[in-house]
């Protein structure tokens, strides 16, 4: 059902192209996993093939992918390696985000356009323990303090995904100044940049979330890139669908494997495969429903967000809060939907799928994390019902 995504000859190269790097990505995924280890010799190898810069626009050094694009080759990705592709990913959607919005100084975008065509990966670093979610409005305790031409920046952040191998850190802070957030990019070579190695959970083992600190950090007055308006009622941005791009990949990792083992496991109960069983088949067939209902929100929602963004008509606040539901939603029904995928496989499977050797339990935790990833469910329905109530 993939291939009805494929639009054209170039995305097709590209598939191609990652193609090369599934053996060995693959292969090293359950270490990755069982070690807690940041695969930095994917990282270097998707730098190498020019993954990284993917979504930068093509006048620039990059390929220009728009967000439709980038899910249809992240999601083959993850299906290689889930940790992977959410470090990744976070550098695909942030650079993609921030060249189509323009969001920087023309100058500023320009310089940090040369650091990308080099292979400079990026993140955003926004949650901290005390206030959960940044979704969810917390003030960030991280500060940040002008002094002279300069600014002084404390703080910590946590979840700081790809960590180990990020180039720069795009970091907000609370200005008291301002009395409003910031944005700062700080580059991993600054003074007083550390990494504090805290991640230590059972799902997405390999992405190195680990906590940023931040002490006593001198940037220039310029690395102030960012004070934006919360007060909008919407931030319309497509771009997130590449972190439900990641599950729907692990989950056709996991659908591939239960195929496969259902058309070569043949217990001396039956003649033939578990494949010619009822149960198998309805199970199959439950899954390849999940996959392609996943699949049709997902790239529904990017080419709905592409088209508003491509439309001559100005977007207004009631049809960018739809255009932003439509991205929510589509996260929800591919999250939810990884995890029913991973499920089913192991039935199909039975208890083999849970042996430490066998790759669907790590599936089975890795989409787990999906739920976690902003916006969380209860918002997505909370938006939903306010919309459909008209509530302020």
């Amino acid at each position: 059902m993939k291939d009805l995504f494929i639009k054209n000859e170039q995305q097709r190269q590209w598939l191609e192209k990652l193609a090369t790097l599934e053996e060995s990505f693959k292969n090293n995924a359950q270490q990755i996993d069982e070690e807690s280890a940041f695969p930095h010799e994917h990282i270097k190898a998707l730098r190498e093939i020019g993954y990284t810069k993917l979504t930068l626009p093509k006048e620039l050094g990059g390929e220009g992918f728009n967000v439709y694009e980038a899910i249809l080759l992240h999601e083959t990705l993850a299906s290689y390696d889930g940790s992977t592709a959410l470090a990744a990913g976070w550098t695909l959607l942030t650079v993609g985000e921030l060249f189509e919005n323009k969001y920087w100084d023309s100058a500023k975008l320009s310089e940090f356009a040369k650091e990308v065509e080099k292979g400079a990966i990026i993140n955003r670093a926004v949650s901290e323990i005390a206030t959960g979610s940044p979704i969810r409005g917390g003030r960030p305790g991280t500060t940040a303090k002008k002094e002279g031409n300069t600014w002084v920046i404390n703080g910590r952040k946590s979840y700081t995904t790809g960590s180990p191998e990020l180039d720069y850190f795009l970091t907000s802070a609370w200005i008291e100044e301002e009395e409003k957030v910031g944005f700062f990019l700080i580059h991993k070579d600054r003074k007083g940049v550390s990494i504090d190695e805290t991640w230590d959970v059972i799902a997405m083992r390999g992405t190195g979330s680990h906590d940023l600190v931040l002490e006593n950090v001198v940037v220039d007055e310029s690395d102030l890139v960012e004070l934006p308006n919360y007060n909008t009622g919407f931030k319309l941005n497509g771009w997130l669908l590449l972190v439900p791009a990641t599950y729907l990949g692990i989950a056709q990792a996991a659908a591939n494997y239960a195929i496969q083992f259902a058309n070569t496991h043949s217990p001396n109960s039956i003649q033939g495969t578990i494949a010619t069983l009822p149960n198998v088949q309805a199970l199959i067939g439950e899954i390849e429903l999940e996959l392609t209902k996943a699949r049709f929100a997902l790239y529904g929602a990017a080419q709905s967000y592409i088209d508003s963004k491509n439309s001559s008509e100005e977007i207004n606040a009631e049809n960018g809060a739809k255009i932003v539901n439509a991205v929510n939603v589509a996260k929800h029904i591919v999250t939810n939907a990884a995890i029913n995928v991973v499920d089913k496989a192991m039935r199909v499977v039975g208890a083999k799928s849970l042996q430490r050797t066998n790759p669907l339990q790590r599936y089975y935790r890795d989409v787990r994390a999906g739920l976690h990833n902003p916006p969380m469910d209860d918002l997505t329905i909370k938006k939903l019902a306010e919309e459909a109530l008209k509530l302020k």
